[in-house]
């Protein structure tokens, strides 16, 4: 797991493309796209490039309580919860009816939705503009 951490740090599109890392340490991948919460601007999830059966998908990530270092963003969760998380093509969004689901798997509360329905809106890299 790489070193010189700053736990709380902000995370923003500076981190596109730097490695991920679940809890234990584990490569999970590059960080590719920002969603925030719709009402308040947040940011929540991290869109992660994986293969999920031979296909590159886009696995959103909870980045609750993320760690943000100079060339790492490590996240309190395990590879294999990410593995299970909704995920999407890359450049497409995320529908609304999953985005509760999404929120569910993480164990997180699920916020109210924004005035045109959606809880999130992608705020940097290749999540679909909102």
């Amino acid at each position: 797991m790489p070193g010189g951490t700053a736990p709380g740090a902000h995370l923003d599109a500076t981190a596109l493309g730097q490695p991920v890392f679940d809890a234990l340490g584990q490569q999970i991948g590059p960080l590719a796209a920002l969603y925030a919460d719709a009402r308040t601007g947040g940011v929540m999830f991290g869109g992660v490039h994986m293969l999920r059966r031979g296909r590159r998908r886009l696995v959103f990530v909870s980045l609750s309580e993320a760690t943000v270092g100079p060339s790492s963003v490590t996240v309190r969760c395990g590879k294999e919860l990410v593995r299970r998380a909704p995920s999407v093509r890359p450049g497409e969004r995320l529908p609304v009816d999953e985005e509760q689901a999404l929120f569910v798997h993480y164990e997180l509360p699920v916020p109210p939705r924004s005035g045109d329905g959606r809880r999130l809106v992608a705020c940097g890299g290749d999540g679909a503009a909102s």
